[in-house]
């Protein structure tokens, strides 16, 4: 299977609102407004806010929603404070996704990294990720305060889904990192194929994808490294 075509997708932005980020509201909303401009008008859209607690932004009747300013309210839901669940916060966004119509799916996480409250450890976390035919990409807030935050996780969340991580050092780059995503996701492959190994062992397939095209050396590909195969329990 292969296509480029800009067809919608389901997208859950995953957004930190623990203590750090009480002065950056305004940043947030920017970014998710910028986001949602360059968005597909037919992207189904949910917002999960956290810190140690894990919710949901939008009203509890709606799993998505294609209405932008809608998506924007959903992030003042809960006021900003506290400790951070940021495993727990993904992986709720994982299980959220598999409720979407949409073949494909993203996910945009917000937050330095740190974590000081979840439930879920770091590697329960990527391995849930691996599981997921989510694209994910990581938005590090690390930058923008004293905080040094964890980069190499917010990295490996993304890129082992071949997603991308961005490392911002000012709000005005944070906003530029959420347009570009959006972008990101209009311009990307849809790539299928049947593996030939089909042994049920939950063990990881590595996945290498090149490309090659006249005129052109060197070209960088950005894409899953792999998937962790199905385990023999699982009835899916």
């Amino acid at each position: 299977f292969f296509s480029n075509e800009d067809v919608p997708v389901a997208v859950g932005l995953i957004v930190d609102n623990s203590g750090s980020m009480i002065t950056r509201r305004a940043m947030v909303l920017a970014g998710v407004q910028a986001f949602a401009s360059s968005s597909h008008p037919e992207d189904e859209v949910f917002t999960i806010v956290f810190n140690e607690h894990v919710r949901k932004g939008l009203p509890d009747t709606v799993a998505f929603s294609t209405n932008a300013m809608q998506v924007r309210a959903s992030l003042g839901r809960y006021p900003a404070g506290g400790k951070t669940a940021l495993h727990d916060a993904v992986i709720a966004g994982l299980e959220h996704l598999q409720e979407a119509r949409h073949q494909k799916r993203v996910l945009v996480v917000l937050s330095d990294g740190d974590d000081n409250a979840s439930q879920h450890s770091d590697d329960a976390m990527l391995e849930r990720a691996a599981r997921s035919d989510a694209l994910i990409y990581s938005v590090s807030t690390a930058e923008l305060g004293t905080n040094i935050g964890d980069r190499r996780l917010m990295r490996k969340l993304a890129q082992s889904s071949g997603g991308a991580a961005y490392f911002p050092e000012s709000e005005k780059e944070v906003v530029e990192a959420f347009t570009e995503i959006a972008d990101n996701i209009r311009r990307g492959y849809s790539l299928g194929y049947v593996p030939s190994n089909t042994t049920r062992d939950g063990r990881l397939r590595r996945v290498k994808v090149t490309v090659r095209a006249p005129g052109y050396d060197n070209l960088k590909v950005s894409s899953r490294d792999g998937y962790l195969a199905p385990r023999a329990v699982d009835a899916r």
